[in-house]
């Protein structure tokens, strides 16, 4: 391996109003060399990769690659250098076919009119090379979140990529298209390209990380290396003190049935009719694989799908949500799964977020606002969860994962609701603000509400669900509690083979 690093970062500073987000970081990666930059949300990781990748500017601090000192003014200019960043939410153009999606922005051309041909049959070495049979003609589409993935690497390699940039990569992939992954990582590895890999989930960073780079409020927290990646060293190096591996809690859950659903039919799965009951103070789990129906169960109960079939009781009464404000109404929330998408306005300020569900409750006879009111009502959701901001102004886009998650959760809370319905709650977000949410999920238990979560993390199920539900293309295949809550149970259910 070279002694000089492909790529390196020395004495990084970036502020953004109000917040020093990079405080003198240092990062290097080797040619062939898996990298792995972990951190809590907040300690600097999507700031670095964006100044890595052009996307942003340091203010202070110096690039080099091979050695020499590289200024990088945009993302195009960094593909130019060979390095491309993978987004978490994939840069995907659906209506175009995979061969397209592969030379997107870097089409052949010839005398202006694009090559297919050559295009195609590059696409398909780069498929091949990957060990991805994929005609380049296929619709992208119809393709699943893990080939999807292997197109946007396929793009990179496309540009004669030296570093790539994952951001985690495996959020939306089942198990097996993670697995197909780290294999393409280790064929990466092999032909020497060097790969910066950010993820919350620890378990992967030990299986293909070569050495790890922790940050802590914007700082070099620590270096992990070969046999000194361990579970326990990567949480002590990103939180600054050592945490348990589970989440301990006592049940809550009451024989006082809240919500009673028979024979419940999604419009994504109308021939597959669930049923299943939720009682107060309990924490109900719902397994399953990518694509199991999990989303489309949450999002019927909440009224956002419309339901095909079947019949639901709320705390004895006939319930039949048309729309979300109707669940609202009913004491039904929904905190989605892609919290920027559906979940927050992102421009809007901290205090907007928090106060929007509540702004009839909170403005001068329903009709104007009362900026004082809505202040102090924000600053007690603020400090209940101690959601870390700037200040009531700060846009919610420059808050970390964890404290958008809570700030999705909790602008419910005035409403009180008697049923929250959590999906992926802590998706994205570092261990430390995970054990946060479960001690709010805890929380409403406690006080008598229900909580219905999904949640792909099996170590989360399991800590934290008095009971799981198991879902296979679209049907609850089984209910697991008691001595049955095991990994080995829930993947027999998840995959229809029990």
């Amino acid at each position: 391996m070279s002694p000089t690093p492909v790529l390196a970062a020395a004495a990084i500073h970036k502020h953004f109003p109000g917040v020093h987000a990079l405080k003198g970081v240092n990062l290097h990666v080797m040619p062939g060399e898996v990298l792995a930059v972990l951190g809590e949300n907040g300690a600097g990781k999507s700031t670095l990769m964006k100044i890595l990748a052009g996307l942003q500017q340091p203010d202070q601090g110096t690039l080099t690659k091979d050695g020499r000192t590289l200024h990088l003014s945009s993302a195009l200019d960094a593909k130019k250098h060979g390095i491309a960043l993978i987004h978490q939410e994939l840069q995907i153009a659906d209506h175009l076919n995979a061969a397209a999606n592969v030379f997107l922005g870097n089409e052949p051309t010839y005398y202006g009119f694009v090559r297919r041909k050559a295009m195609h049959r590059r696409a398909t070495e780069l498929f091949d090379k990957l060990g991805f049979g994929l005609p380049a003609n296929t619709a992208v589409e119809s393709l699943s979140p893990g080939k999807k993935q292997l197109i946007e690497i396929a793009r990179a390699l496309a540009i004669g990529a030296r570093i790539i940039i994952m951001d985690e990569p495996t959020a939306s992939l089942s198990q097996q298209e993670t697995e197909k992954l780290f294999l393409v990582i280790s064929q990466l590895r092999n032909d020497g390209v060097a790969v910066i890999y950010i993820s919350h989930r620890l378990n992967e960073i030990k299986k293909i990380a070569d050495r790890v780079t922790i940050l802590r409020d914007g700082e070099n927290a620590g270096e992990l290396q070969a046999d000194a990646i361990t579970h326990d060293a990567m949480v002590q190096c990103m939180v600054g003190r050592s945490l348990d591996k589970t989440y301990q809690r006592q049940t809550h859950a009451t024989q006082d049935m809240l919500l009673e659903v028979t024979g419940l039919c999604t419009a994504a799965h109308p021939h597959k009719p669930a049923s299943f009951c939720l009682h107060r103070g309990e924490i109900l789990g719902i397994a399953g694989l990518v694509g199991a129906g999990r989303t489309e169960l949450l999002r019927a109960l909440a009224g956002v799908d419309p339901i095909a079939a079947g019949t639901m009781n709320l705390q004895g009464r006939p319930y039949l949500p048309k729309m979300p404000q109707n669940a609202i109404d009913a004491g039904v929330v929904l905190a989605p799964e892609d919290r920027k998408l559906h979940g927050l306005l992102l421009e809007l300020s901290v205090a907007d977020n928090l106060n929007l569900p509540s702004l009839s409750r909170l403005s001068r006879g329903k009709i104007f606002r009362h900026k004082a009111v809505e202040n102090k009502h924000a600053e007690q959701h603020i400090n209940a969860l101690q959601i870390k901001c700037a200040n009531l102004a700060q846009p919610a886009r420059l808050l970390s994962g964890g404290n958008q998650q809570k700030i999705v959760i909790s602008k419910w809370l005035a409403l009180e609701p008697s049923i929250f319905l959590l999906d992926e709650p802590t998706r994205g977000i570092d261990v430390g603000a995970k054990r946060e949410i479960y001690a709010l999920m805890d929380s409403l238990a406690a006080a008598g509400k229900a909580v219905m979560f999904v949640s792909s993390d099996m170590e989360e199920i399991l800590a934290i669900a008095d009971r799981v539900l198991v879902m296979h293309e679209g049907a609850i295949t089984g209910e697991v509690c008691g001595s049955e809550r095991n990994e080995t149970r829930i993947m027999q259910l998840a995959t229809g083979s029990a």
